[in-house]
């Protein structure tokens, strides 16, 4: 593992991976623990958080371009705000089924299946925890 490809890439890209990481572990907790408590309220509000700085985040990122600075992982970025604020909505409106479908949606598509693409080679990520 080396530490000296995530030391050296811009602010917004560490910015982005830290939040995401966090994002990652705390939504496992989230998965682990039991519901509805205050706990459960407020390590979900530091988990919108997490994950609404890692959307945010993302649109300083421009490595990948398509369309003008913006490539489909921003699309993703727009959803998951989108999804957070649906999260939130079903919560306070007392449709738990739907709040936790969102959440866990967001959980599997925007931190495990899009966490998995970082592995890829050349990524960020690939270089620190693979090498090269």
């Amino acid at each position: 593992m080396a530490i000296s490809p995530f030391l050296s890439a811009p602010f917004v890209i560490q910015l982005h991976a830290i939040a995401a990481i966090l994002a990652f572990l705390t939504g496992c907790v989230q998965l682990v623990r039991r519901k509805g408590d205050i706990w459960h309220r407020r390590i979900g509000w530091i988990w919108v958080g997490l994950m609404a700085i890692t959307a945010l985040s993302s649109f300083g990122i421009q490595g990948f371009r398509v369309l003008g600075p913006f490539s489909p992982l921003h699309l993703l970025s727009l959803l998951t705000l989108w999804a957070l604020i649906g999260a939130i909505r079903a919560a306070r409106l007392g449709d738990i089924r739907r709040h936790r479908q969102i959440m866990m949606t967001l959980f599997l598509f925007a931190l495990v299946l899009a966490g998995g693409f970082t592995l890829w080679p050349g990524r960020l990520m690939h270089r620190i925890l693979i090498g090269g």
